[in-house]
């Protein structure tokens, strides 16, 4: 295998030191501890799947990015991340809209990626790439919302609550899903015009 670069290196080492800060005075650690333990497990498995099948540093970019917005948002999860009061209250949303960030986010980050693989590893077109990735998004976005869903069987009502982050909103799963659906297809036309990838042919 060849061995890792040194700036995806830096990248899982941001990740790794992400992992004890975010569990560091949680908000609801039972919470954050789900969020953030798949984490730690996945990191030593994705060190050596970047050795495995190299991705270009874009697209381990883009995943760190998410995976650290993910991790910062656990800390409070989610839906008490105090950005309103760092703002001084400019935004004045009712509702805290850090969670449809990053889902937001999650479209849109995992587009690079998802693409680039599909081109150098499953032989597809840079065009069925995107659309693989599109739908990638969404199968995704689905299955979260369903392990979301199986959770509130097992967890106190209040952490259910704090973790799912609904904040009483009955179409949380679909617009979270819709606003990941949003960042994939406004980022589809850039990924698939910039080839940053090596020998790809339309």
């Amino acid at each position: 295998m060849p061995p890792l670069g040194k700036a995806q290196g830096w990248m899982l080492a941001a990740v790794a030191l992400g992992i004890p800060l975010s569990a560091w005075g949680a908000l609801y650690p039972t919470n954050t501890w789900l969020q953030v333990g798949p984490v730690a497990v996945a990191l030593p498995f994705a060190w050596r799947a970047l050795r495995r099948a190299p991705v270009s540093d874009v697209s381990a970019g883009c995943l760190t990015v998410f995976v650290l917005l993910h991790l910062f948002a656990a800390r409070w999860s989610y839906s008490f991340v105090p950005y309103d009061t760092w703002l001084g209250g400019a935004l004045g949303s009712e509702r805290n809209m850090f969670d449809r960030l990053v889902h937001f986010a999650f479209g849109a980050l995992a587009m690079a990626p998802m693409v680039e693989a599909g081109v150098r590893y499953w032989g597809l077109s840079p065009r069925m790439a995107v659309v693989f990735a599109i739908t990638f998004v969404f199968a995704v976005g689905g299955l979260y919302e369903i392990f979301e869903w199986s959770l509130t069987l097992a967890l106190a009502p209040e952490d259910a609550g704090a973790y799912n982050g609904e904040q009483g909103d009955m179409f949380d799963a679909q617009k979270d899903m819709a606003l990941a659906g949003l960042g994939a297809a406004l980022v589809a036309p850039l990924v698939r015009g910039a080839k940053w990838w090596k020998g790809t042919a339309e």
